[in-house]
């Protein structure tokens, strides 16, 4: 999926559009739609009044002697996706947006956000807020320097600050003589008060272990081992993403959506182990298998979820060393250890560890990708035999091809918001449609699907993206070479520990050559029954190398503004590579099994070594989910597979190429008729 932490936008359809299924293309800089200087003032009918909301949390302030507090769009683990008790940015201003800032004082109110966002903030605030139209800490602190008189107290919640980010506001406000205040009780939760949903309660529960590579006594060991053989010799890993604790333990819940996780820290130590949590998830099952009933090594100690920021601070009062990974601790726990008593990394040791699959792992989140292509190939087929009838909608095929999904066994629901876009809103990279925003799909136009699922074996992540009718040779031309970026990267071999960003330009060069690129990332690592968007794994600058037993995203696009768009992913495993010299080099081999669409590839534009590529691949399909299919009885999809994968040749009608030599010469190899 073409995200990293990267939220959802159906608002740019809805808020530009003449009717509800036409949107036409908008100016994000065009004035506020609000009218806040007339008499009544101008709203629309979709912001939200928060006049009660801002005097409830400005009476919080007052009691805390502050004249600013800071509201981020985090929660306590730095989750991507927030579940509702946490979206107190959202209560406080209206906004919902997935990105965004707000800062309340006494007399203002304001939020900071990017251009996906300007329309959706101006038509859900009201009055009482500004929009600013900028990101990062530097514009706030600037606003804050200039609203907030010297002498004077800003506010905010420990929790929901990353180190690094509050190192940002600490540094630009240092000698302004304004004091940065940590308030551990979040002062929005206080002005929520009884109308703030509660915290999930459903059960915390043991993986089968059939669906896990290693036990989590084999991991805890593991963890241990790596603490042992640190030069700066810790004596505890501080576990902060919620992530780990349910790799860590091999046990998932749903407290977050889209990621089967549990709140929760864990303190992990050579004689020790610590996880906090509410114990009353917890089944006398599950707490067995956690050996909770004893005092050792490799017993769990379940303690209170809300102890965490007093149990750390106990424990570095005594001579220790704590382990910690900055990019999922808060400040708040980070701020009760002294800095002479922390080890940092940017990621921890059983974030690092997680990345790299073990062979079980490997096969189960292989098997996950069969089942997965099963689903989405039984949607296509719908598709074909309904968008012709002009039934099918962005919405309805979104929430079919989720249905059929959830058929599949071992399914635990979508791994990320469906992204089912038509025409020119393919033209959004972060586009979902909603049940009152959507387009019909056509047979005229492009259409785009970015989805996944959850299974107890692995989480899956594929885009597709079809035309039903004839596309414009442009179209054509715009696909094939986004085709050819995901084959040339797929296909790439490179040194060992080479690092994602340095390979990245692959996927984009076919389309550098004619003027074309993307602006999104390229790929993200992916997880077993974990994140769909796993760090840190992937291509962008703060990803770690690459190492054989990852698994990473493959998704080069390009999108013509209100117009199309086209996104091709698939999920890789590193491996080895055969090389003719001896040498530690590495490839990936692609996992996801849906065909691409013949009706797009402008096969003269293939190299003949993408062109066995294509064609190896489509053979693998047909072993790999041809079976499946035949098994389960589904003939439609099936003979629609047949007829997908047969081979692609580059010789033109009356011509003799080398290039079509050489694709017969592979097809011949491969057994299969030209």
């Amino acid at each position: 999926m073409a995200r990293a932490h990267w939220g959802c936008c159906p608002w740019l359809v809805l808020l530009c559009a003449c009717a509800w299924g036409h949107p036409k293309a908008v100016d994000l800089e065009q004035d506020d739609v609000r009218n806040c200087s007339s008499s009544p003032p101008y709203l629309p009918v979709t912001a939200v009044n928060t006049t009660e909301r801002l005097a409830a949390l400005r009476q919080q302030l007052q009691n805390q002697n502050l004249s600013a507090y800071i509201i981020p769009d985090t929660d306590t683990h730095m989750n991507e996706y927030l579940g509702t008790q946490d979206e107190r940015r959202a209560w406080i201003s209206g906004f919902t947006g997935s990105a965004g800032t707000a800062v309340v004082t006494m007399e203002k109110a304001a939020v900071w956000t990017d251009s996906r966002y300007w329309i959706q903030a101006e038509r859900q605030m009201d009055c009482n807020w500004e929009l600013h139209k900028e990101v990062g800490t530097t514009p706030i602190v600037t606003w804050l320097l200039a609203e907030i008189p010297t002498g004077e107290r800003i506010g905010f919640d420990p929790f929901l600050l990353s180190v690094d980010t509050w190192k940002s506001y600490d540094e630009g406000l240092q000698d302004s003589e304004r004091q940065l205040v940590s308030i551990p009780t979040n002062l929005v939760d206080l002005a929520w008060g009884s109308d703030r949903p509660l915290v999930p309660s459903e059960p915390i529960y043991a993986l089968q272990e059939a669906f896990t590579g290693s036990t989590w006594q084999e991991k805890v060991s593991d963890i241990r081992s790596q603490m042992q053989a640190h030069e700066n010799a810790p004596t505890a890993i501080l576990l902060s993403a919620l992530e780990e604790t349910a790799w860590l333990f091999n046990l998932r819940s749903s407290d977050i959506p889209y990621n089967p996780f549990f709140y929760s820290y864990a303190l992990l130590t050579n004689s020790s182990i610590r996880l906090f949590a509410n114990k009353s998830r917890f089944s006398s099952e599950t707490l067995e298998y956690l050996n909770s009933d004893c005092i050792g090594p490799m017993c769990v100690q379940l303690e209170d979820y809300s102890q965490i920021r007093d149990s750390v601070q106990a424990y570095a009062s005594e001579d220790v060393k704590i382990w910690i990974g900055t990019s999922y601790t808060t400040y708040a726990l980070y701020e009760v250890i002294p800095e002479q008593k922390l080890i940092e990394d940017t990621y921890s040791p059983v974030m690092i560890t997680k990345a790299v699959k073990n062979s079980k792992e490997q096969a189960l989140l292989k098997a996950s990708h069969v089942r997965d292509a099963v689903a989405v190939i039984r949607y296509l087929v719908w598709l074909e035999k309904n968008v012709p009838k002009g039934t099918v909608d962005e919405y309805s095929g979104a929430e079919f091809v989720n249905k059929l999904r959830g058929e599949e066994e071992y399914s635990a629901g979508p791994s990320f918001e469906t992204i089912s876009a038509s025409g020119l809103n393919a033209a959004l990279a972060h586009y979902s449609p909603t049940e009152e925003v959507h387009r019909q799909l056509s047979s005229d136009e492009m259409y785009l699907l970015d989805s996944g699922g959850q299974y107890w074996d692995g989480t899956t992540d594929i885009t597709r993206t079809v035309h039903w009718g004839t596309p414009t040779a442009f179209q054509k031309e715009a696909y094939t070479r986004v085709l050819m970026g995901n084959i040339d990267l797929s296909t790439l071999i490179f040194p060992a520990d080479t690092s994602g960003r340095v390979v990245e330009a692959f996927a984009r060069k076919a389309l550098w050559d004619v003027g074309l690129n993307y602006g999104h990332g390229t790929g993200h690592g992916i997880g077993n029954f974990l994140c769909v968007h796993e760090w840190p794994v992937g291509f962008q600058s703060n990803n770690i190398a690459m190492a054989k037993g990852m698994f990473t995203s493959i998704e080069p696009g390009y999108y013509q503004d209100g117009e199309f768009g086209i996104r091709i992913e698939d999920v890789a495993l590193v491996v080895e590579a055969n090389t003719k010299y001896p040498g530690s080099y590495l490839t990936f081999e692609v996992v996801s099994l849906v065909p691409y669409d013949r009706n797009l590839i402008d096969v003269s534009l293939l190299s003949p070594e993408q062109l066995q590529y294509l064609n190896s691949y489509y053979q693998t399909i047909r072993e790999k989910v041809g079976p499946e299919l035949q098994r389960r009885n589904l003939l439609d999809e099936f003979t629609w597979l047949q007829e997908h994968t047969e081979p692609l040749s580059a010789r033109a009608p009356g011509t003799t190429s080398l290039a079509s030599v050489l694709a017969a010469s592979t097809l011949t190899i491969l057994g299969w008729s030209v």
